[in-house]
């Protein structure tokens, strides 16, 4: 039973604790709305101390306003708070001169988040649960194959980030969830846009994925989800590891500067080298888009070479230089990565 395997993800990656105050994302989806009404039913047993619910409105589609309806009266029945935000994406891709697609996920995701903050501050949430599914995690890692990222991409999606952002819901079938929303009876929204194969992600849900399971592997979400656990496992052990050997090299760290021992950091594995310098960035800017191979392969060669010459990042905003035995990270002053 699905109820049991979201019981079962949530105790195995502790994602929710008692007196937890629980914002969870709901668009009125067979997701969303079946992560919602499992957190209801498990309230009492988990002994979260509130739910309360945030909805986008993307204002794309027409069928939308039903959607934001649908999600408001649910939550009444249930005597629930719903806060409620619209963004006009159509509005922001012409301004912004990019398609709709980038634009929903660069400028979404902005506002989303934002939007979360804001209802944190407001009801002092300490958790927010996304309804992101074991299929939507084998999407992610095959668009990340795809894309040529690198062997955390294939890590696909986390249970959970950053301590508050949770997923009980990665371990179960697309096909479950809606199985268990027909049960009981929820009527979800379906988006239409999802068939719609202009978009990469669709193309993938829709067209690569069925043809793997006829012509490949049938089992694929299940290959895809135990690649991305391996991944996982992997991934958080060599961040422990990188984070202690950053400390071993580590000479100075300010807010816009972190100095290494270039001698120490020289003697380093590749490997190492790679992710010192991707975590670095991380600390610096928040995140570490932006960077990518060949940028990390100059700032080695670099310090390979030992000499004072500086090296500036194409964006302008990120300089690293080597003087003095010593190689030092720097953030321009009012620059961010994008």
């Amino acid at each position: 039973m699905i109820e049991e395997t979201i019981l079962n993800t949530i105790k195995r990656y502790n994602l929710i604790e008692p007196n937890d105050t629980i914002i969870v994302a709901v668009s009125g989806g067979p997701d969303s709305m079946c992560l919602l009404n499992n957190l209801i039913e498990l309230k009492q047993e988990l002994q979260i101390k509130e739910l309360v619910v945030a909805h986008l409105n993307h204002m794309i589609r027409e069928e939308a306003k039903s959607e934001t309806v649908y999600v408001q009266e649910y939550c009444k029945n249930k005597e629930i708070d719903c806060y409620v935000k619209f963004v006009d994406i159509l509005k922001k891709s012409t301004e912004l001169k990019i398609g709709t697609e980038e634009c929903g996920r660069r400028e979404g995701r902005k506002v989303r988040y934002a939007f979360f903050d804001e209802i944190s501050e407001k009801v002092g949430a300490n958790k927010i649960a996304i309804a992101h599914n074991r299929n939507d995690n084998a999407e992610t890692v095959l668009m990340h194959l795809l894309r040529g990222s690198g062997i955390s991409g294939l890590g696909g999606i986390k249970p959970y980030r950053e301590g508050k952002f949770i997923r009980p819901l990665i371990k179960c079938d697309r096909a479950d969830i809606e199985n268990y929303c027909e049960e009981k009876n929820l009527q979800p929204k379906f988006d239409k846009t999802n068939k719609d194969n202009t978009y990469t992600r669709n193309r993938i849900r829709n067209e690569l994925i069925p043809y793997i399971q006829r012509e490949f592997n049938p089992n694929i979400i299940e290959t895809l989800d135990r690649l991305s656990e391996l991944v996982l496992d992997e991934e958080e052990y060599m961040q422990n590891t990188t984070g202690k050997v950053l400390a071993e090299v580590l000479i100075e760290q300010e807010n816009t500067r972190i100095v290494l021992n270039l001698k120490k950091f020289n003697q380093l594995e590749y490997a190492i080298k790679t992710r010192i310098i991707m975590q670095i960035t991380k600390i610096l800017f928040g995140t570490s888009n932006g960077i990518e191979k060949k940028h990390v392969e100059d700032i080695i060669k670099l310090c390979g070479n030992n000499i004072g010459n500086k090296f500036l990042m194409p964006n302008k905003n990120y300089r690293v230089f080597v003087k003095g035995g010593k190689v030092s990270f720097e953030k321009i002053k009012n620059c961010f990565l994008n």
